[in-house]
């Protein structure tokens, strides 16, 4: 095993950000404990860091693993990444929508709700629409982020988490949390000090009542239950939500799990992460379409190199985290190729650039939010813009309320609220929209959920 890989191989390449073969760490200095540097490993970049004389690896862009840490089992699967997060299917607002009439009572600026006596949006408006936020294109957040899971440092209380990675934020503000090496899925009520698990808990393993290193998790409203990625066990999951569950069920098995998603037609998309693929399942079914890569490991237009995060529109539109290749694809619906829309220009930290992207997510408009793994921030990239804006984060690698130590899967609620997994720091944060942003969101999300039902 080479000097800066993690000691177990699906985790190392991805968590990592290093290609096998190459050493990757800020060290200066080899332990003296270490035997020797493997005869094909590359140089050692001369800004590393010392290797901690306890280490067993240098986990490149992942930080160094506190000395109290509990150990890390070696077979643990990557993290993948993100988070389906809201569902993608949010329609673009037609160009014939209909303007809101001149006369029609304004919103305060401080608003967080439509007022009162603004026109209703009917009931039956599908969920998962409802989910998805219109975010203008001026939109700003707030600086600082907000803890609202975790951030009690690494444990299993439920007040703690233990390196989380993807997340889903449902429609009624409950977020709910895959915690990596609690074994667990761990749902958080806005504004509660601890939260509560709804799924695992039982130590890594096999049995239908455990999960074993969950990365990626979301909620079918359609079943009221959970659709959990249990890459440690190559398989899919599904555990109900109903009071009383005590197991899950296997959903699809003998798979390499990394993120999933769901589209409006309850579609299961899920990437894999040794087969460089995506592939889309109906409920039930266990072999699934390919949509995206599946030609090998490579930096083709019709190849992905480690598949993470996914996210999917309502035409079927498939965008993807390419972990490994440092760019966003999307990958139209019966393609045989994908395009870059984000990144693709090499590894860095200028604009131009991703380094191991993660949490995805894609807005009515075209609009990529890519979380960076080895950047520490989350990037907004305009449809067929050739760079992104920094719109959290890129303060540095750290703990402070502007800071990131790694962030994983991103979300946003029906306000425009961001939502960032902060892998390291063991928490979740919450950035606030700008008041004027949310009360011009909620114009258009009302604007065009009435189009929709013809309303």
């Amino acid at each position: 095993m080479l000097v800066g890989e993690r000691h177990w191989q699906p985790f190392s390449s991805r968590l990592s950000g290093i290609r096998p073969g190459v050493i990757i760490g800020n060290a200066t200095s080899i332990p003296g404990n270490a035997t020797s540097i493997p005869g094909n490993a590359t140089s050692i970049p001369g800004n590393a860091t010392s290797i901690p004389g306890n280490a067993t690896s240098i986990p490149g862009y992942a930080p160094s693993i506190p000395g109290n840490s509990s150990s890390i089992p070696g077979d643990a699967p990557s993290i993948p990444g993100d988070a389906p997060s809201i569902p993608g299917d949010a329609p673009s607002i037609p160009d014939d929508a209909p303007s809101i009439p001149s006369d029609a009572p304004s919103i305060p600026g401080d608003a967080l709700s439509i007022p009162g006596d603004a026109p209703s949006v009917p009931d039956d408006v599908p969920s998962i629409l409802g989910d998805a936020p219109s975010i203008p294109a001026n939109a700003r957040w707030a600086q600082n982020g907000v803890t609202v899971a975790g951030g009690h440092g690494w444990g299993n209380a439920t007040n703690q988490l233990h390196w989380p990675v993807g997340l889903f934020v449902d429609d009624d503000q409950t977020i709910v949390i895959a915690d990596y090496l609690n074994n667990r899925i761990i749902q958080w009520k806005m504004g509660d000090t601890k939260g509560q698990v709804v799924a695992g808990d039982n130590g890594p393993g096999r049995r239908l009542d455990q999960l074993k290193y969950p990365t990626d998790v979301l909620i079918d409203k359609e079943s009221d239950s959970l659709i959990i990625c249990d890459p440690g066990d190559r398989r899919v999951v599904r555990w109900s939500r109903r009071s009383g569950t005590t197991q899950g069920e296997i959903l699809i098995d003998n798979i390499d799990p990394s993120g999933l998603a769901m589209d409006d037609q309850r579609y299961l998309y899920i990437s894999d992460y040794k087969k460089h693929e995506v592939r889309r399942y109906p409920i039930g079914d266990k072999n699934g379409t390919l949509v995206a890569g599946g030609n090998g490991k490579g930096d083709g237009l019709n190849q992905l190199n480690w598949p993470t995060y996914i996210f999917v529109d309502q035409q079927q539109t498939v965008y993807v985290s390419d972990n490994h290749n440092h760019r966003v694809m999307k990958w139209n619906k019966g393609a045989k190729k994908g395009v870059v829309v984000a990144g693709g220009q090499g590894y860095g930290n200028p604009l131009t650039q991703l380094k191991y992207p993660e949490g995805l997510f894609v807005d009515t408009s075209g609009t990529i939010y890519v979380a960076e793994w080895g950047n520490h921030r989350v990037m907004r990239w305009p449809k067929g813009a050739k760079q992104g804006t920094v719109i959290v984060g890129g303060n540095g690698k750290g703990e402070g309320a502007n800071q990131f130590n790694c962030p994983g899967g991103l979300s946003f609620d029906r306000q425009g609220n961001l939502y960032v997994v902060d892998w390291n720091n063991n928490r979740v944060q919450r950035f606030s929209m700008k008041t004027t942003d949310q009360r011009d969101a909620m114009i258009l999300m009302t604007k065009r959920k009435r189009k929709e039902m013809n309303y």
